[in-house]
Parts: structure tokens; sequence; C-alpha cells
């Protein structure tokens, strides 16, 4: 697969890990076990004024765009990975983890998000779950693949 190629792919799929886990995420949230997901953090502490104007039927379409869109940058970024790191059964849930440990250890302090001061080890255990979920959509395990 060209360069270009693998890239496109790994966006592709990028969004569709994201949109899976709004699939789990309306699942979790509907059992209480999450506040708030990271993008709604991102967009309604650090923008509520807009979010506010938007009304609450375009708030969520805006919160699970930005969603998508967050999904496809990490997928992207995937796919410029060297193919070493990019092929092990292990690469795409463990690059889920780390997009999060990233959002959670740097984008979240740096922010100022309330995330970054306050204990949520369900909510955390949920998203560790729900970035496993991503990275099995963005890099299924090689015996997955096609071809």
């Amino acid at each position: 697969m060209t360069g270009l190629r693998r890239v496109l792919n790994s966006t592709a799929r990028g969004v569709v890990g994201a949109m899976a886990m709004t699939g789990m995420r309306s699942f979790t949230g509907s059992l209480g076990l999450v506040e708030q997901t990271p993008p709604e953090a991102v967009l309604q502490q650090k923008f509520g004024g807009l979010m506010r104007r938007l009304g609450e039927d375009r708030q969520e379409g805006v919160i699970e765009g930005f969603h998508w869109l967050t999904g496809a940058v990490a997928g992207a970024t995937f796919g410029f990975l060297p193919d070493r790191l990019r092929r092990p059964d292990w690469a795409g849930p463990l690059y889920g983890v780390a997009v999060l440990s990233t959002f959670e250890l740097a984008a979240a302090p740096v922010l100022g998000l309330e995330q970054a001061r306050r204990e949520r080890m369900i909510e955390r255990l949920v998203f560790v779950v729900d970035h496993l979920l991503y990275g099995l959509v963005l890099a299924p395990p090689a015996h997955d693949h096609a071809g």
C-alpha cells in the first residue's frame, strides 16, 4: 500500500473508530459512568459561550463532529507511523490508549480542563476501554486484514 493510501485508509478507520466510540459512550453515559467526554470538555469548557448560542441539538452535532475530526487526525497520524510500529497486533489498541493518555496527561492540564483536577477512576477506565475499541477499529489484528 502506498504511503498516501495508507494514511487515507488510517484516516477513514480513525473516523469509524470514533463513531464506534460514540456507541460505547452512549451506553456508558446512560449507565451514569461518564460525566463528560473529552470532546465535550474541550468545547464546553473552552468555548462555552459559543456552544450555548448553538442550542442543545446543534451542540451535540458539533461535539460529535469534533470527536470524529479528532479520530480522523489521530488515524492519519497512525498512518504516518513506520510499518514496524503499526504492524503488531497490539499496535492499534496501544495507540488508542496513547491518544487518551496524551489528552489526560498533556492536553487537559494545558487547557485547564476540570478533568485534569479531579478523581474520576471509573470514567477513566471507561475511556481506556473505548480507546481500546478505537485502536481495534483503527488497526485490526493482522489475521483480520484482507489480502
